[in-house]
């Protein structure tokens, strides 16, 4: 079994060797996602905060984050390691053994002039978040900075049953006409929301209205219309925003909604193949275009974000990940989503996750950019 390494910077650019509290957050996450959303309060003084899954894009306030390139910074993302902190066992690459770590030494830099990204600062958050409640999964609370964290487990924001409950069922059955209980009860308790979901829609499911079904998605045994998942997915996505923008904020002031765009998968192989996601580097500036499914996401998100903020007191912003998302294959576990896979040699098919992000790795800028949007709102 491999030991534990310490993470340490590198000197070389690999690209030129190969070429009383307030509710304030309700972080409605799909389900794929979910369980990389936080690393929070990493040391003993609550001083390293770790977040999942939350990027921000474009805003009428602040900098467009959704565009930019991936550049070599030594050390960049080499800020915390499973040891000092709480890391998902199937997150926890270095740990798992994952020989190579150039992963870690790439930082997102926007394109627009002047548009800097700073690194997370956790001190920063605490001080913003201070009395105030923060959704994301689960629940902690942490007296000393008057902070609560929770979050809330929505896959596709509607009321679902079947395989989101219970992974053994064949498929999901999503009801458009109602959304999930637990957020929306919660809701007009809610100052800010970010709402994000995506990958859950791709499985088989059966969509209704009420009673009657409006169609279904890979199910074509079932005798009923395929209609796929884009009109779902814009219908859960418009009828969520209209929830949040409707019921107002708890405190005093308007409350902000944020939408995240798709941060998609990488697997170029079998999901059973070894080498389905094993590359080592990002994609250069045009060696990968956006899948146009992916884009279409993106564009629904756009849309009716869009659409709500004309007019309104709530300020609804889009979150856009998708493309430093998109150009990042190298950052996921792949086959080292286990400890140590090939201690017993190189198996012919083996499970790979081309889907989350390591951890430490490329997803903690996501982190970098929400700290930024929300000191600009305070």
């Amino acid at each position: 079994m491999a030991a534990y390494q310490p993470l340490h910077q590198h000197s070389h650019n690999p690209l030129l060797a190969h070429g009383g509290v307030r509710t304030v957050f309700a972080w409605l996450l799909s389900a794929v996602l979910c369980l990389v959303l936080l690393q929070l309060l990493c040391s003993s003084e609550a001083a390293r905060a770790r977040w999942q899954w939350v990027g921000v894009g474009v805003s009428r306030y602040s900098c467009d984050y959704s565009e930019g390139r991936w550049v070599w910074v030594p050390g960049h993302a080499r800020r915390y390691n499973g040891t000092a902190c709480n890391v998902k066992d199937s997150e926890n690459c270095v740990r798992n053994g994952r020989p190579d770590t150039a992963y870690l030494d790439w930082q997102w830099r926007p394109s627009a002039a002047g548009c800097q990204l700073p690194a997370f600062d956790a001190a920063k958050f605490l001080a913003a978040a201070r009395g105030k409640h923060v959704a994301f999964f689960w629940r902690w609370a942490f007296p000393s900075h008057n902070v609560t964290v929770s979050v809330y487990w929505a896959p596709f924001l509607a009321r679902a049953t079947g395989k989101s409950e219970n992974y053994s069922a064949p498929y999901n059955s999503v009801f458009l006409h109602q959304l999930a209980d637990r957020w929306s009860a919660d809701a007009d308790t809610m100052d800010m929301a970010v709402v994000s979901a995506g990958h859950w829609f791709w499985n088989p499911t059966v969509y209704y209205n009420g009673s009657e079904v409006l169609g279904t998605h890979l199910l074509p045994g079932l005798n009923h219309t395929e209609i796929g998942f884009f009109s779902p997915y814009r219908q859960a996505i418009r009828m969520s925003i209209q929830r949040l923008v409707s019921s107002g904020g708890h405190t005093s002031g308007c409350r902000t909604v944020v939408v995240s765009t798709f941060s998609p998968a990488h697997f170029e192989k079998a999901w059973d193949d070894p080498a389905t996601c094993a590359r080592r580097l990002p994609y250069r500036e045009g060696e990968r275009e956006m899948d146009v499914m992916h884009a279409e996401l993106r564009s629904i998100v756009r849309e009716e974000t869009a659409a709500a903020s004309n007019g309104r007191a709530t300020r609804v912003e889009v979150l856009d990940v998708t493309k430093l998302a998109t150009m990042r294959p190298d950052g996921h576990p792949g086959v080292y989503m286990k400890r140590d896979p090939f201690a017993r040699g190189v198996p012919e098919r083996l499970q790979s996750d081309c889907l989350h992000f390591c951890l430490p790795g490329p997803v903690d800028t996501f982190n970098d950019i929400l700290l930024q949007l929300l000191t600009k709102r305070q």
